[in-house]
């Protein structure tokens, strides 16, 4: 797999076990794969207080969740690769991880898998585009060598 120089990674806390970046640009890259030119995105790595006060302000939730994506929406007439941004609770991944029994990698893989995609338009609000979503990343990250993260 290519490297995508437009995968910008940043580490806005430091902790035992966050993936490597080298890793965060494969997992993005491969739900990229499929798209035309060389796409530019953010991937963020936060501290559940980050999180919290995005998800507030954004979605009105005052709690943190494990990832959040900001789509780039350019001007009309403007043309541009930039994607958006996707962040990501460490804290959050890791609880999870531990509660569902899951390979910790796998999960940090389809957290940021499951960001990417909402950046590509794919979303889960109805139970058709829910299921498109779960099955295109559970391909994914059949492709790494990881199970169904939905079973």
């Amino acid at each position: 797999m290519t490297d995508r120089p437009g995968i910008e990674i940043q580490y806005a806390m430091s902790a035992e076990g966050l993936p490597a970046e080298d890793s965060v640009r494969q997992w993005a890259g491969l739900a990229l794969a499929d798209t035309a030119g060389n796409p530019e995105l953010t991937i963020r790595i936060v501290d559940e207080a980050e999180i919290t006060a995005l998800n507030h302000r954004y979605r009105g939730k005052d709690y943190p969740t494990n990832v959040l994506s900001f789509p780039y929406q350019a001007l009309p007439g403007v043309e541009s690769s930039l994607l958006g941004d996707v962040v990501i609770c460490a804290p959050v991944v890791v609880r999870e991880a531990v509660a569902q029994s899951k390979v910790l990698d796998a999960h940090w893989a389809h957290m940021v898998i499951h960001g990417v995609l909402h950046l590509l338009g794919y979303d889960h609000h109805d139970s058709g585009e829910a299921t498109r979503m779960e099955q295109h990343e559970t391909g994914l990250l059949n492709q790494l060598g990881y199970a169904d993260p939905y079973l």
